[in-house]
């Protein structure tokens, strides 16, 4: 098991783990708050392929990265032999604040990308703390490739795929806001600087932190399940041509308590300007 530990203020916030043959991926779980309280989900019983926060692709070139069945057209959810795997390939860096990583997307014994992936945590109050998570997908082979979802396979609404965060099922759903949103029919497929997710004595605001990322529409769970990720093919697959490189970028406000709608937008404007 290859693992980092994050810290932050003085205080753990975050491991980072990788199990060949068992999840698939690497993955942050736990993640805290300042304050101690876990803001992640491993393995749930609802979504077993479920792993914290992660990246994570049902489709890409017909693989599944993401766990679990493959949605097949005119068919449904379909249990295939087709799942590939995010392999650890070493450390760039890797400080007690944050690392730089090197992943091989392999299936069928090829790479199919190859990710460069930079992690790292701040500070912003007492109370809160910035995840700063970003990802490069390369296609370093000869043949064009293309990352789809449920949703371009004939799933509608379910555009998942890309970074992804589950949080911890609780008594009751989470609150869903964005900006000028609430709830989570309004907010979910829609393209928005930054979306909250607010829940018993947390208060996850994730924000696209390029131009490229804030035109990804939302995942949005907040009923069946709190998870929320940003999605590379919401609607229409996403093509990764030879030499091609993906690059997205999302920073999480971690934050104790229930933050309102000014509060998280206040949090975010200095997170991403961090």
């Amino acid at each position: 098991m290859t693992t980092a530990l994050l810290s932050c203020a003085g205080r753990p916030v975050g491991r980072y783990s990788y199990r060949p043959g068992t999840a698939g991926r690497p993955y942050l779980h736990p993640v805290t708050t300042l304050a101690g309280t876990p803001v992640t989900e491993e393995r749930p019983a609802d979504h077993i392929h479920h792993l914290g926060v992660c990246v994570a692709v049902p489709d890409v070139a017909g693989h599944n990265f993401w766990g679990g069945r493959t949605y097949v057209r005119d068919q449904g959810p379909t249990e295939l032999d087709n799942h590939g795997t995010q392999r650890h390939l070493g450390w760039k860096l890797r400080d007690p604040d944050g690392f730089v990583e090197e992943i091989g997307w392999e299936a069928d014994g090829t790479e199919l990308l190859r990710e460069h992936r930079t992690v790292a945590a701040s500070e912003l109050s007492d109370t809160a703390w910035a995840l700063d998570f970003s990802f490069s997908l390369t296609n370093r082979g000869t043949t064009d490739l293309s990352i789809g979802s449920p949703a371009t396979n004939g799933r509608p609404g379910a555009g998942y795929g890309g970074f992804f965060w589950r949080a911890p099922k609780e008594a009751a759903p989470p609150a869903v806001f964005s900006g000028t949103l609430d709830g989570e029919q309004a907010v979910h497929g829609k393209a928005a600087d930054w979306l909250a997710l607010a829940g018993d004595g947390w208060t996850l605001v994730f924000a696209g932190a390029t131009d490229e990322t804030r035109r990804d529409p939302w995942f949005v769970r907040a009923a069946e399940y709190p998870g929320v990720g940003s999605s590379l093919a919401a609607e229409r697959r996403l093509p990764v041509p030879a030499g091609a490189t993906v690059v997205r970028r999302v920073v999480t406000v971690v934050a104790d308590g229930r933050l309102d709608r000014d509060s998280a937008a206040a949090h975010v404007r200095k997170a991403v300007t961090a």
